[in-house]
């Protein structure tokens, strides 16, 4: 993607923000989108064919690194080791979200949450997959995985409500010493 096109899409993902806000996800429209971004109608459909499709798209720039079969060390904090356990990927997957807290927030709160825990779920599900085929033999794996996912969603949401305040290390800690 060159420059031009990353300054678009980066404008529409503020706008959207902004819109976001300001309203709820059901009536926030297209064209409110364009306006506030300052683009024409044809360029918000040369990157996204609906606003569904942008808040995907939303949530795989937040998600895309955190989800990396590779990982590098980063300014404030580093998961870059080879062999991390799962309390460490769900440790950093929380710094990020709340490096993006504003972003996260905004997505977390109105009728744009649930699409967001939905993608959210769907992103995360490689990260349990080892942990939920070690889970009880008595468990079926995918009922497993799908508590693991849900519950460390769901997680994420209350830890958000209550504006992040706790450390990611303290929220990972909770919720392992819950599903152990």
């Amino acid at each position: 993607m060159d420059r031009r096109q990353q300054k678009t899409k980066a404008a529409i993902y503020e706008a959207f923000s902004r819109l976001l806000e300001k309203k709820s996800y059901n009536h926030i429209t297209i064209q409110e989108i364009i306006d506030e971004a300052n683009i024409g109608r044809s360029t918000f459909y040369a990157h996204f064919e609906t606003k569904d499709n942008l808040l995907q798209d939303i949530c795989e720039q937040i998600f895309g690194h955190v989800f990396s079969d590779v990982q590098k060390a980063e300014a404030h904090h580093d998961f870059s080791k080879e062999n991390s356990t799962l309390a460490d990927k769900l440790t950093h997957l929380l710094y990020h979200l709340k490096e993006q807290r504003n972003d996260i927030l905004v997505l977390l709160s109105g009728e744009s949450g649930d699409l967001f825990l939905q993608y959210f779920k769907t992103a995360s599900r490689p990260l349990f997959t080892e942990y939920a085929a070690s889970a009880s033999p008595s468990v079926p794996e995918d009922f497993a995985l799908n508590h693991y996912v849900s519950s460390f969603a769901e997680a994420v949401k209350w830890w958000a409500g209550g504006g992040m305040r706790i450390s990611p290390e303290k929220v990972v800690a909770y919720y392992l010493a819950l599903i152990k």
